[in-house]
């Protein structure tokens, strides 16, 4: 009897060998990888326009750096978010669908509250300014609550880690294009053409929202308001007793906690150091950019195989040590190598916490209320970036700039603590965590 001749085996080609070999690279360049990477993107540019910029722009007008300090309070949507998130949990836009019908209005808003702000005047109607900047700080949280959402819904349990990184990758690079990208052209053009620019660079985030898909609504909207306000915290605080939800929030409110403090007063230490808008811009763009796509990335490969909790102890470790490299910085003097150094450092180590924090929170939601309970996580995240920023003009007037640091990076202790109780080293996913 004859034999069938071998078959050979059909030789892949580069990219075909690259999957097979590394199947991560397929995954990472998905649709959804890439829509996450672009709704990061159009959340993180707003942030920075009421607090960096703004900051810089302030500070070239003359205005006393204790107010400078209290214009973090215009965050204050950021912080309670969650009150407004059940009405996009319930009402559903008559276009696009609950979530990208939503993104969609807030969005085009967001543009116009920017453009709103960059024709305002800090020196002469500083009351006017920040009026404007709490109206990008409230359109901007809304952005939070609708993206947030899409990503818990559009994926699956298993993509999280890897998602959320790469949703703090793209969120970082709208950072950084609004924070050293707008510094740059700072020096070049009117503060007023910076925030036109950054209105049109919005323009990406609106096509995304027109191109992606609406997530599969698989649970549900709640029927009526008050099934969307009261039902999610019942549900959340009734999974391990109250206690339990009490301590994850508290955890959620300190993990971050010394990080937010001292980034929020870094563009004043470095202008007071010496350097120039242009270095710090340039520095920021070149060396913060690689590091944040570096640490981004790595936090989401490495939370595969770590896990969402042992990556939480890690990466906050590194975020504490990065903290304290301001105090160096500040013996240090206007020495580029030095601010490049401790850029980079911060950037990478901060990416990688913020993505294991963000996997934490999102696999804690339910996916019927998730605008809901993800805005309340998510909002006492921002906390310390409005409120406990608040006073940081003042802390470092009084303390100096090493010992402000110092403190900022002492804080983080209380939230490393919490973890052994919330996401212990030897534990799986979330405490708590359902789909």
């Amino acid at each position: 009897m004859t034999q069938p001749p071998p078959v050979h085996p059909v030789p892949l080609g580069p990219w075909q060998a690259a999957k097979a070999r590394w199947p991560i690279l397929e995954q990472m360049l998905s649709g959804r990888m890439l829509v996450a990477f672009m709704m990061g993107f159009a959340c993180g540019l707003p942030l920075l326009l009421t607090i960096t910029v703004l900051q810089a722009w302030m500070q070239q007008e003359g205005v006393d750096l204790s107010v400078i300090g209290l214009m973090a309070l215009v965050g204050l949507p950021y912080t309670l978010k969650f009150v407004w998130a059940p009405l996009m949990d319930r009402y559903i836009p008559p276009f696009l669908g609950r979530r990208r019908g939503w993104l969609l209005v807030v969005q085009l808003l967001l543009m116009a509250a920017i453009v709103w702000l960059g024709m305002s005047d800090p020196k002469h109607h500083p009351w006017l300014l920040a009026l404007a900047a709490l109206a990008v700080t409230f359109f901007s949280a809304s952005q939070d609550i609708v993206v947030d959402a899409y990503r818990r819904e559009d994926l699956s349990d298993a993509e999280l880690g890897l998602g959320s990184s790469l949703y703090v990758q793209g969120y970082r690079v709208g950072m950084l294009l609004a924070s050293g990208g707008g510094l740059i052209m700072a020096d070049h053009i009117s503060f007023a053409g910076v925030y036109l620019v950054m209105a049109g660079c919005l323009a990406l985030g609106v096509l995304t929202t027109l191109l992606c898909r609406e997530p599969p609504a698989d649970r549900g909207a709640p029927r009526t308001i008050k099934e969307a306000v009261i039902q999610p915290f019942v549900e959340f605080f009734s999974r391990a007793g109250l206690g339990w939800g009490l301590g994850v929030l508290g955890f959620i409110l300190l993990y971050k906690i010394g990080d937010s403090m001292a980034s929020a007063m870094t563009i004043p230490f470095y202008l007071d150091l010496g350097f120039s808008k242009t270095e710090i811009g340039t520095i920021v763009k070149l060396f913060g950019f690689w590091a944040t796509v570096g640490g981004a990335l790595l936090g989401g490969v490495l939370m595969l195989r770590l896990g969402i909790n042992r990556a939480l102890w890690i990466f906050g470790g590194l975020q504490a040590v990065s903290t304290a490299g301001f105090s160096l910085l500040a013996h240090l003097g206007p020495v580029i190598w030095g601010l490049a150094g401790v850029i980079a450092f911060e950037n990478l180590s901060s990416g990688m916490g913020t993505a294991a924090y963000v996997a934490f929170m999102a696999a804690l939601t339910n996916k019927r209320f998730t605008a809901t309970q993800y805005a309340l996580l998510s909002s006492l995240m921002g906390v310390p970036r409005v409120l406990a920023s608040a006073p940081t003009g003042f802390l470092a007037q009084n303390l100096g700039w090493s010992a402000f640091f110092i403190v900022c990076t002492l804080l983080a202790i209380p939230g490393m603590l919490l973890l052994c109780k919330f996401a212990p080293w030897r534990g799986g996913g979330a405490v708590g965590e359902t789909a």
